[in-house]
């Protein structure tokens, strides 16, 4: 009798093995990370002899620890004082590095650009045109928190090949904050 049970309790515990976990589930297993953020964004176009402001979004998704994809969407028509705007929306790939609570990266991106202007005569209206960009650039993020990243300082420098004659070449920086989901 007692050699049943035993065996009978023996075929319980190898019965429920299944449902244990002899080890944790490994913690360094995640596909990527993401990053959401805004900011305010000062632009230096060659167009004009002033400088233009407005508000930038962009966005990160690495893929391993140091390769990965950016998207920015500048909208640079707030602070027009020669009534000009450059509006752009670029993705590229992204390479970033890091050192202790910084992140400095490198980035390539390439997407569209909007061209806008405005007169002051009632005759001429305000126009836009739309045009190729390719963008070249780097900067630095801090980590402040645990979800939250500084992007201390972002500067792109723009090409617009195909804008008139010669082409047009802003140099765009960006500060700002964004979300980390880890």
């Amino acid at each position: 009798m007692k050699l049943h049970t035993l065996i009978g309790c023996f075929v319980c515990v190898l019965g429920l093995t299944t449902w244990s976990h002899a080890q944790a589930v490994p913690t360094a297993a995640r596909t990527g990370s993401l990053q959401v953020g805004g900011g305010v964004t000062y632009a230096r176009p060659d167009y004009g002899p002033k400088g233009i402001g407005g508000l930038s979004i962009y966005g990160d998704y690495d893929f391993t620890r140091h390769l990965g994809v950016e998207g920015d969407i500048h909208f640079v028509n707030l602070i027009t004082p020669a009534d000009i705007s450059e509006d752009t929306y670029l993705v590229g790939p992204r390479y970033r590095f890091h050192y202790h609570r910084f992140t400095p990266y490198a980035k390539a991106l390439f997407g569209i650009g909007r061209f806008g202007y405005q007169t002051p005569s009632q005759y001429i209206k305000a126009s836009s045109a739309t045009y190729g960009v390719m963008s070249f650039g780097g900067g630095v993020d801090w980590w402040a928190t645990r979800r939250f990243n500084v992007r201390a300082f972002d500067f792109e420098y723009q090409n617009w090949p195909g804008f008139q004659n010669n082409g047009l070449s802003p140099l765009v920086m960006t500060v700002g904050v964004a979300y980390s989901f880890r």
